[in-house]
């Protein structure tokens, strides 16, 4: 039986410059793909989703993204849209920052920093709803059922643009092919 790919969820964040929250939308994001959930994420590259990278829109149009905005212009949802297809989830950082009654993220100093833990808090629980994982993962309560591999090994931060869809080699009368 082939070995089926591990259903991964896409993160694409703002790369806006001229507001503090698109810092913010990118500090969040890495904290996802690098600590909160490496081994469901993959990172979709903006810049590299606008200018037509074949890998980054075709791991969104197969599978769900979240959109991670830095503010209501909703720059990432919208390329997500009109590229893949509607982003599984969208997040907006001055939504989020509002909500935990954090104020501006002028600066990357306490409020910011704080916006980037509330938003990559938001965003790791789109994740597991994504991927219908139960509540309390990240607290250390979820427990797989009896028929679940150990314990996994180590993952890293990967990125869409080929990584996030495994290539499977096939080999013919002794020709592999891709």
């Amino acid at each position: 039986m082939p070995d089926l790919p591990k259903k991964k969820v896409g993160i694409v964040a703002c790369s806006g410059e001229e507001l503090p929250e698109g810092t913010v939308t990118r500090l969040a994001a890495l904290k996802v793909l690098e600590q909160l959930r490496p081994a469901d994420t993959v990172t979709i590259c903006l810049p590299l989703f606008l200018a037509g990278g074949e890998g980054d829109r075709a791991f969104a149009r197969f599978y769900p993204t979240v959109a991670v905005d830095g503010c209501d212009k909703r720059c990432a949802a919208l390329a997500t849209e009109m590229y893949s297809g509607k982003p599984a989830a969208s997040v907006v950082v001055t939504d989020v920052a509002a909500r935990a009654g954090l104020g501006s993220a002028r600066r990357l100093s306490g409020a910011g920093m704080q916006a980037v833990e509330a938003t990559a808090e938001r965003v790791a629980d789109l994740v597991d709803q994504l991927l219908g994982k139960p509540a309390g993962q990240r607290a250390g309560t979820f427990t797989e059922s009896a028929e679940a591999s150990e314990l996994e090994e180590a993952v890293q931060a990967t990125c869409a643009c080929g990584s996030g869809i495994p290539i499977q080699e096939v080999a013919v009368d002794g020709r592999v092919s891709r």
